[in-house]
């Protein structure tokens, strides 16, 4: 049997960025996380994931190419970062794909992490052997990826599959780029916090926002918790909305769900499922696959990874 070969991967976040070596689905070393707010400029971003990688090719020489998720407007094809989601300091283009390679020698791709995380659940995961599929990440914001006829797509520009900022209501909560209605204005993580805090207070129990954080609303829904059981069931009203125009719009054969707010399992999942049966076209609701994603925290670098692996032997496109 082929030894199927190791790569770096990168999974970017707002708070930390994570590094590490995988082999397939494996994680074999991860490296201490990098703190983002410790640097004030894009190069100095670059550098110290380059210092880190290096360090871990010293140990992993058999490596042969990386792999970097990063929740911004990514274009693929140029391995161009445009704008960086949740990082002030990152707010212009910059040809990463081409400084890393010329720092590290080795091949490098660059995609947007929800884009990792679907390929992750579609070549490995819950998706896997499926030709279509939407995956949805549920954080701080709505991040998705969508496989048609077993490819990734990606759109003409950059970032395509920016699910979160579709619109569920056409003069709603205005979203960070004029577009009203956006979904992630709804139930990003901020968002559903500030809603629950408000449905407390408004009740006469008076709560801050970081005191109604999901998996605080998870833990006292558990508790037969009925105003935390209502918001877990009005999250997934909205979030029902999203799915409705995904499933009209290209009838996937799964929407796999993952992120924080999917770890509360039946709680979302439940709603979620009664939600679109009122919602969708019967044939489409019966043949719906919803499905929790199968990795969990690592998806993005597992994703990384496999991404990485088959750039450089050509696979990725």
């Amino acid at each position: 049997m082929t030894e199927v070969s190791k790569s770096i991967a990168v999974d970017f976040g707002g708070t930390s960025i994570k590094i590490a070596v995988t082999q397939g689905t494996e994680i074999l070393q991860k490296a201490a996380p990098l703190p983002t707010a410790a640097y004030d400029s894009p190069k100095a971003i670059m550098e110290a994931m380059c210092a880190t990688i290096a360090e871990l090719l010293h140990t992993h020489p058999q490596a042969t190419a990386i792999g970097l998720g990063m929740p911004g407007w990514v274009d693929f094809y140029r391995g161009v970062l445009y704008q960086l989601t949740n990082v002030p300091v990152w707010d212009k283009q910059e040809p990463v794909r081409e400084v890393m390679e010329q720092a590290l020698g080795l091949p490098v791709v660059l995609d947007n992490d929800a884009n990792c995380m679907a390929y992750a659940e579609w070549q490995a995961g819950a998706g896997k052997g499926l030709e279509s599929m939407v995956c949805l990440t549920l954080g701080t914001g709505i991040g998705g990826g969508i496989i048609i006829h077993n490819r990734m797509l990606r759109g003409r520009n950059v970032s395509c599959a920016e699910l979160g900022q579709t619109s569920i209501h056409y003069d709603g909560r205005m979203g960070p780029f004029g577009n009203r209605g956006a979904v992630e204005e709804y139930i990003g993580n901020n968002e559903f916090a500030a809603d629950a805090a408000a449905a407390y207070t408004a009740a006469g129990i008076p709560r801050q926002a970081q005191e109604c954080a999901p998996h605080l609303l998870a833990q006292a829904a558990l508790r037969g918790d009925a105003l935390a059981l209502q918001q877990f069931r009005n999250y997934a009203e909205k979030l029902a909305c999203l799915i409705m125009n995904l499933t009209y719009a290209l009838v996937p054969e799964a929407i796999i769900i993952g992120g924080g707010v999917a770890q509360a399992g039946d709680l979302l999942f439940t709603p979620l499922r009664q939600a679109l049966k009122k919602q969708l076209f019967p044939v489409h609701y019966d043949a719906m696959r919803l499905l929790p994603a199968h990795f969990g925290a690592d998806s993005g670098l597992i994703g990384a990874g496999l991404m990485a692996v088959d750039y450089a032997h050509g696979k990725l496109f």
